[in-house]
This record gives structure tokens, sequence and C-alpha cells, in this order.
């Protein structure tokens, strides 16, 4: 490490050993995965920031430029295939996740109707261009954060400290990161994480997937939005309106459904067995062990 020209021959030939030659410290630091982490949330960040809240298809646009630059960080930085993006099976992924989310909305939906919770009536807005905002902020929102939280973070926190400490940081991270929502408290940080955090992350470690991530975190927000729910304190124009009534426990109250018990209870739920099949599939790996 003391010179260039040692460095290049410790590193071996070819263009990835000149570019570790050039690269020294800085590139090292880089190619660690807290480095890359950083390196790849830093720009899929910055392209969420800029597109989320777009007109028309802005979000979509976003959401490719997103996964563009996913992938250059990971192949590029990371030094590392992204098999978790692969096109190949990517619709069958994306309509099994999807399927699940839809489910897991709509049965939690029922639950706190049924219980006096919800009460819908038909919006009558334009049914055309309600579904094409919901379907293009989502698409956008769903892609880039789970590039964030379970592409980039759970895979980098993975590599240091196993899957377990993985989904727990990242789930913890991912109700903090929703504490700026409007009507945010210590108690949707917590729903969140247990319901969203460790759900996704659950299903990031059974299918080793992001599209399939992905398709329920779309389907589940797309269906909170056009049935009228907040979403995370939000109150986007849906097809239907509600009308909330009894405990916010119940309900969830202005921030929205997540933080209703209901949907923490079954999302806990569907993630435990998520967890057993990820386990038998060898998807979750131990810390990884210390020195050279």
């Amino acid at each position: 490490m003391g010179t260039t020209s040692a460095a290049q021959h410790d590193t071996g030939s070819g263009p990835d050993g000149d570019r570790d030659g050039r690269g020294g410290r800085f590139g090292r630091i880089t190619r660690s995965p807290l480095g890359w982490m950083l390196t790849g949330m830093v720009g899929v960040g910055l392209v969420s920031g800029l597109t989320a809240t777009g007109p028309g298809p802005v979000p979509v646009l976003g959401a490719a430029a997103a996964v563009a630059v996913y992938w250059l960080v990971m192949r590029r930085v990371a030094r590392r295939s992204t098999p978790e993006i692969a096109r190949l099976g990517a619709g069958r992924e994306v309509l099994l996740g999807g399927g699940i989310g839809l489910g897991f909305i709509l049965v939690s939906a029922l639950l706190v109707t049924a219980f006096g919770g919800y009460s819908f009536s038909w919006a009558g807005n334009g049914f055309l261009p309600v579904v094409w905002t919901a379907v293009a902020v989502q698409i956008g929102a769903a892609v880039t954060e789970e590039l964030l939280f379970r592409g980039l973070a759970l895979q980098a926190l993975e590599q240091l400290w196993g899957s377990r400490a993985a989904i727990v940081i990242t789930s913890l991270f991912f109700g903090v990161s929703h504490l700026g929502a409007p009507g945010a408290s210590a108690w949707s940080g917590l729903a969140i994480a247990l319901e969203a955090g460790v759900l996704l992350g659950a299903a990031f470690l059974w299918r080793r997937n992001i599209w399939f991530v992905v398709g329920l975190h779309f389907a589940w927000n797309t269906t909170e939005q056009l049935l009228g729910i907040p979403v995370s304190g939000h109150t986007p124009e849906g097809l239907f309106t509600v009308d909330i009534h009894g405990p916010a426990l119940l309900t969830g109250g202005s921030f929205g459904l997540e933080t209703s018990i209901v949907p923490v209870l079954i999302g806990v739920a569907l993630a435990v067995p998520m967890l057993v099949l990820a386990r038998r599939n060898g998807g979750i790996k131990t810390r990884r062990r210390a020195g050279r």
C-alpha cells in the first residue's frame, strides 16, 4: 500500500485491479459495505427527491433512473452482481408481491370497518385520472424506498452483521424515517417499523428479489390511497372518502391505517412464515467473521 505501482501489483491484473490500485484508501472505503451503501443512498435519494412529486409520468421515470443508479453503484462500486433486480421473472415477482400487499390492506381495512372504525363513500372524482396519479406516484415511492432500504441498507448491513441484525436496524430506520410525516408519533414509528420494516425485510430475505418487495409495497400504498385512507399522515385524492370512527388504536386516526393495531398484528403474522421460509432456503445469513 506504500506506492501506486505496488498497489497495482497487489490487486492483480485487469481493469478491476487497476481501478483498485488507483483508488487507494478512498477506493477501499467506497467499496466497503457501508461505503457502497452510502454512495447508493445518496444517488437513489437524489433521484427520488427530484422526481417523487413530479407531474404525470415523472415519478415512474424517476423509478427507472433510480434502478439505473442502483445498478451502477452495485456493479461499479460494490463490485457485485445484481440478481435481485434481474428482469427475468420480474413480472411474476411483482404480481406475487402485489397480491400479498393487496390482500394485506383489504383484509386490514375490512376488519377495521367490521369493528365500526371506517365507513366509505364514493368520492365522485374522475376514475382514470385518480388511478393514473396514484399508480405513478406509488411506483416511484415503492421502487426508490425498496432500493434504499432493502436493496442497499439491508444487504450492506447483512454483510457486516448478518440478516437478523440487518432486519432489526433497517426496520427501526424505516420507522424513524416516517417520523417527519404529519401526525407522526412514537407509536406510528414503532408500528411502521413492525408492520412495514419487518414485513418488507422478511419478504426480501425470503425471495431475495427487489421486484417482489416493490410489488408488495406498491399494492399496499396504492390500495390505501384509492380507498381514501390516509397514507402516513397524507390524504391524497382517492376513489373513495373514508369517515373514521372510534379509537385511534383501531383506526389509525388521521395518520392512517399503518398505526392501527390490526395491520400491525397481521403484518407480523405474515412476516413470521416468510422468515421461516427464508431460513429454510438459506436466505438468512450469519454475521461475517472478524479477521482476514
